[in-house]
């Protein structure tokens, strides 16, 4: 239906939106499918608004597409370095919890992404503040997944 091409906190998005049912819309951002659920529905026909929130909601997709959570999203950040993820994926396991210590080149969390694991290591030494993520959760390249300080 419609292509959009979005930067956000400097990383590149490219989101289609395929098809629109009310406040139901299949997208696929960076080539990955959600079904989405938008807070206002819009018609077929009129121009999508970037004005658009939506929702990201659990859906059925055919192939090996990442399971999408419903769990919210943590608000904000603690205090400290962030560790992004350096890739979109899912995230399949979590080493560390708010308040231990780790040293560089420790694994804060174990990101899957084209079908391989990929040990997310501590960048700088110090004590979590916080863990933005869940076990399961998909997440782009460029999140937040853990906060050292």
């Amino acid at each position: 239906m419609a292509k959009y091409e979005y930067k956000i906190q400097g990383v590149d998005y490219e989101v289609e939106i395929e098809e629109i049912e009310g406040t139901q819309a299949k997208v696929s951002v960076n080539g990955i499918k959600f079904d989405v659920e938008l807070k206002t529905p819009i018609s077929v026909g009129k121009q999508v608004s970037k004005h658009v929130a939506v929702k990201p909601v659990a859906a059925p997709v055919k192939g090996n597409a990442p399971k999408v959570d419903n769990k919210p999203a943590p608000v904000q950040a603690g205090e400290g370095t962030k560790v992004l993820s350096p890739l979109p994926g899912i995230i399949t396991g979590i080493t560390v919890k708010v308040g231990d210590a780790v040293a560089v080149g420790d694994t804060v969390v174990v990101l899957e992404a084209m079908k391989m694991q990929n040990n997310i290591e501590a960048e700088t030494a110090g004590t979590v503040t916080s863990v933005m993520v869940n076990v399961g959760d998909s997440v782009m390249e460029g999140t937040v997944l853990v906060t050292i300080a």
